[in-house]
């Protein structure tokens, strides 16, 4: 590792103007490509303490051995060579997105004397019309199918093409009408061309202008009397427009942009593109990065942009581009994207109406693709038993963690405190053992305290467990541990079921069981113990542990911040390799626990602002509450009511009538807090 000061230049050596700057390794290779406004502040901040660097900075600074600098005179000259250096010298911390397949274009060969309709990958060439990208090949097929019997264009290769010359015979599409059998000479190379022409322009998304002459040809075919024409003509026009309807319609009709949109973590990053010509969408991509810089969303969209238009030029680069967020400064970015259009670009994030409703379907695509290069990547088995093994070296543990739970605590200010229990056995989630808790031995927001309970809740009912086995011979905990946890069912809630499913009925039947039938719930210890946290929250989960006894379940903590790994008794925590596949499963199953905590918090809250005084009458089910307020109208008149009227009430006996009666009496002598209309602050009556 080398030390930064070493090849530090002087801080009068750095001109302070626009540049490009590259860190070399000792082997000079390069590693690090950037660009700055002004050189002399950008470089000097990578000389600072490393303690105050970015983790991802620091491990560039150390690994680097020199750096140098190219001055230019603006800053779009700066973006341009950049991205030249990039693809030239592909720096490992540079972010660099990588596409998990080619995508096909259709692709019309303008640069031959008959031009061809064909399915492109790779690199584009010079003299081809390119439309897409497509997801799929077969989508290109399936849409030049259509429009082969309007704009009957070559699609075969050279050598068919030139076998059928040879023998005078054109092959099977020129017999049904699907091409114009330039082969054999029916038409001349000329008109052939015009055609191509006429195709590219359709699915440019001029096809207003071929719809309108093809219904006319088709009206004057009929007033001819040419019947038979005019119902081909029909029959092109229906052909076009199911081509048409294949691209949905999201913006209007002149409108051609590209709307980008990233769904991104403290590792990796998704982009999204959709490709929107005359308003339809004609093609659509996408890549994941990992985040080897410390950078924010509009610097990752600036990345993406020289990417997608790096080696574009022309009306390749539509009128508009529409991002979530824009880098500082973005005049350079737009005066580069205007340079290789040759016309104006703009470059903005919507705000509002349809181009706003598309950019959040983009980020939805864009959150899927992250969430399935996740899954895919978290479902090898390889790969789970590298980053178990990752993890068991980077702990010092005994044996890699087949088990591993999480814990965290969620709440809203202070209110509504709960936390959660997860479990991964093998890298992968047991859902069946994910449980729930409600924080009951205070009030208040006190995260450290919170977690501290929970793991001695959740290991004393392993303790229990044992000591009904006869696995565990020490005396049970002390009363006051008991009075805080009075029973199993209460203790925790149910795993991740369907949100209707009955608190404990799931809880009851999941999970393994003991030989008299009950479910052992907390019976298995895991071999890791992660809490959602830095060093206090570890510091009071191994405290919860070295009360119960229990030193054989190691201890950590993943502090989201800067994903470090804490340990109970080291004062510096554990900083895991941005591409280790060990932090990758650490944070999966932080950021899962993470979500079950949230759910049950969030679900708790929105049951405690549906709730009503009806809610807290034993025996009274959802039909009879809803049965008294139809019948009544409002709270207020149902608490006026006499026992006797009550009974009135379909389904609503004596003793029932006088359980609600009293209930509602009890809830007005205690002056329950009114509602209030959160839009208005107004109180909302009963009636």
């Amino acid at each position: 590792m080398a030390d930064p000061s070493s090849y530090r230049p002087r801080p009068g050596q750095i001109p302070d103007s626009p540049g490009v700057y590259r860190f070399r390794d000792e082997h000079q290779r390069v590693i690090y490509v950037g660009k700055a406004k002004s050189l002399r502040p950008r470089l000097s901040s990578y000389f600072q303490d490393l303690s105050n660097l970015h983790p991802r900075t620091r491990t560039m600074v150390t690994t680097a051995a020199s750096v140098d600098w190219t001055v230019v005179s603006t800053e779009v000259e700066a973006l341009q060579l950049e991205y030249t250096w990039i693809k030239e010298f592909d720096p490992r911390f540079n972010v660099k997105y990588r596409d998990d397949k080619s995508y096909p274009y259709l692709a019309v060969t303008m640069n031959e004397e008959f031009p061809r309709a064909q399915v492109m990958r790779g690199a584009k060439r010079k003299g081809v019309r390119y439309f897409g990208p497509y997801g799929h090949a077969w989508a290109i097929r399936e849409t030049v199918d259509l429009l082969l019997r309007v704009f009957p264009v070559r699609t075969c290769s050279a050598g068919v093409f030139k076998r059928s010359a040879q023998i005078g015979r054109p092959c099977l599409l020129g017999y049904i009408g699907k091409c114009s059998a330039p082969c054999v000479g029916r038409v001349s190379a000329e008109e052939h061309r015009e055609l191509a022409e006429e195709f590219c322009d359709f699915m440019a998304g001029r096809t207003t202008a071929h719809l309108r002459r093809l219904e006319q040809e088709m009206q004057r075919a009929a007033e001819d009397l040419e019947y038979e024409r005019a119902a081909r003509l029909r029959d092109d026009i229906q052909a076009l427009r199911r081509a048409m309807e294949k691209n949905a319609v999201v913006l209007g009709d002149a409108t051609d942009a590209d709307v980008v949109a990233l769904a991104e973590d403290e590792l990796e990053a998704a982009v999204q593109i959709f490709h929107v010509r005359g308003g339809r969408i004609r093609g659509q991509r996408g890549w994941v990065t990992d985040k080897v810089e410390a950078i924010g969303t509009g610097e990752l969209v600036e990345h993406a942009l020289q990417q997608l238009y790096g080696e574009e030029r022309g009306e390749a680069i539509p009128r508009e581009v529409l991002v979530p967020a824009l880098p500082d400064p973005a005049e350079p970015l737009t005066e580069w994207l205007t340079g290789l259009r040759g016309a104006r670009v703009d470059l903005r994030v919507p705000q509002r109406g349809d181009k706003r409703d598309l950019m959040d379907t983009v980020r939805r695509n864009a959150e899927q693709t992250l969430n399935l290069h996740k899954t895919k990547r978290a479902s090898d088995l390889t790969t789970r038993s590298r980053a178990l093994e990752e993890i068991a070296e980077a702990l010092d543990l005994d044996s890699v963690p087949l088990r591993i739970e999480c814990f965290d605590v969620s709440h809203l200010q202070g209110e509504d405190v709960v936390a959660s229990m997860v479990v991964f056995e093998d890298g992968l989630p047991r859902k069946s053992e994910y449980r729930r808790f409600q924080i009951r031995s205070f009030e208040g927001q006190d995260d450290v305290r919170a977690m501290n309970e929970v793991v001695g809740r959740r290991f004393r009912r392993y303790l229990r467990e044992k000591q009904r086995t006869g696995e565990w011979v020490e005396p049970e905990p002390d009363a006051a541990q008991d009075a805080e946890e009075p029973d199993a069912a209460q203790d925790a809630e149910e795993p991740d079921a369907a949100p209707d499913a009955a608190p404990d009925a799931e809880a009851a039947d999941a999970g393994p069981r003991g030989t008299d039938g009950r479910p052992k719930r907390f019976a298995y210890p895991p071999q890791l113990l992660v809490v959602d946290g830095g060093r206090p929250q570890v510091a009071a989960a191994r405290a919860a542990l070295d009360e119960l006894g229990i030193d054989d379940v190691a201890v950590c903590g993943l502090a989201k911040r800067l994903e470090e790994v804490w340990l109970p008794d080291d004062p510096d925590p554990v900083v895991l390799p941005r591409t280790s596949e060990g932090l990758y499963m650490l944070q999966r199953v932080r950021d899962e626990a993470h979500r079950f905590a949230l759910r049950y918090q969030r679900g708790k809250r929105a049951k405690a602002l549906r709730s009503g005084p009806l809610d807290a009458v034993p025996g009274l089910g959802e039909t009879r509450r809803q049965a008294l307020i139809k019948h009544f109208g409002s709270v207020k008149r149902l608490r006026a009511a006499t026992v006797e009227e009550l009974c009135e009430v379909p389904g609503i006996g004596r003793r029932t009538a006088e359980t609600v009666a009293a209930a509602l009496a009890g809830a007005a002598a205690t002056g329950s807090a009114p509602a209030v209309n959160t839009a208005t602050g107004e109180i909302i009556e009963d009636d």
